[in-house]
């Protein structure tokens, strides 16, 4: 096992539901200071585990281990924290309560502040539902969080996410003739098709029309569908994947005590220094969602990754993508949250 468990005991959810034993799973790169100033926070995304982020760390990198303390909390849900797949009953599988973005973060503050004593993050940082969490950690502690930084992430899920989403879940849901009382009898066979449905979302238009499937060693269209989209969903429990879709679909950094529901005073109150970058082409998180939103925050710098990897261009798969990412990363570290 290649990383930590924090545990959580018994938690009451944000819908009011007590999940009993309830657990982060994590990894930590590099070493806590003795300030304890050196620490950034990179959530997974949807379907990630802490090994997806691991593209972006490194010697040399914005996120050095050499320099900062980098703690990767897995998403509820991914089968690594608590989640459908690794619960007891009566909340196994399909009884797997609906768990919130709000609850993650308040799940991570708990692993920051009590496990390592933490007050104070530079930066925290994620792709994807990784970005939201970012935008969540902004608006939930906006006194101990410097910097955020989400890519081909947004700070809601805006209706058309959320209609992209549920395409997704209506996908696996017609393998059991969207029979609720079924549920259980889902597999990952009935994943393939979910794959199918999230390959036409992933990238962008131009990147099929170009053909850039082959750079990445595919000789069709198919192979590159089947090998990449269907075998990469099939990997996922079925039940974990509602389960963060759920969590997906009601992300919204505003839903809690805090704004209720005020979405615009959620933005506003983001004191942390922000660089925003959407994907240039990316179909359901898109640039023009975070540029609405990146006008109530009042220190956002919004970076469009100029790119025609639609979501992807923020998943660690082309070089330069990459080097945008980390470049700006290093601008943002390198800046005063005082400035």
């Amino acid at each position: 096992m290649d990383y930590e468990i924090f545990n959580l005991g018994d938690v009451t959810l944000q819908s009011g539901v007590i999940l009993p034993n309830a657990f982060l799973a994590y990894k930590t790169y590099g070493i806590l200071n003795a300030q304890k100033d050196n620490v950034i926070v990179y959530p997974t995304a949807f379907g990630d585990q802490h090994t997806q982020n691991e593209w972006l760390i490194g010697s040399g990198m914005a996120l050095d281990p050499d320099k900062y303390f980098i703690i990767v909390p897995n998403l509820l849900g991914n089968g690594l924290s608590s989640s459908p797949s690794n619960t007891a009953p009566p909340f196994d599988r399909a009884q797997f309560p609906k768990i919130t973005l709000y609850d993650n973060v308040s799940f991570q503050h708990r692993l920051v502040t009590e496990q390592f004593g933490i007050q104070k993050i530079a930066l925290v940082v994620g792709w994807s539902m990784g970005g939201i969490q970012a935008f969540q950690w902004g608006a939930s502690y906006p006194e101990m969080v410097e910097r955020i930084a989400p890519f081909a992430g947004i700070a809601k899920t805006w209706p058309h996410t959320f209609v992209v989403l549920d395409s997704l879940k209506a996908a696996l849901l017609a393998g059991i003739g969207f029979d609720s009382s079924k549920l259980n009898q889902l597999t990952s066979e009935n994943m393939r098709v979910v794959g199918r449905v999230y390959a036409g979302w992933g990238l962008s238009q131009a990147f099929y029309r170009e053909e850039l499937y082959r750079e990445l060693g595919f000789d069709s269209l198919e192979a590159f569908v089947t090998e990449v989209w269907e075998h990469s969903f099939m990997k996922m429990d079925p039940h974990n994947v509602l389960a963060m879709l759920e969590t997906g679909q009601h992300a919204d950094i505003s839903a809690n005590p805090s704004y209720n529901g005020d979405f615009e005073k959620a933005l506003k109150s983001i004191k942390a220094l922000a660089c925003i970058m959407p994907g240039s082409t990316d179909l359901f998180c898109s640039a023009d969602d975070n540029a609405y939103e990146a006008k109530f925050m009042p220190n956002a710098d919004f970076k469009p990754i100029p790119s025609i990897w639609g979501h992807f261009a923020g998943r660690g798969i082309n070089s330069a993508d990459n080097l945008f990412i980390d470049d700006n990363l290093k601008r943002l570290l390198a800046l005063s949250p005082h400035e």
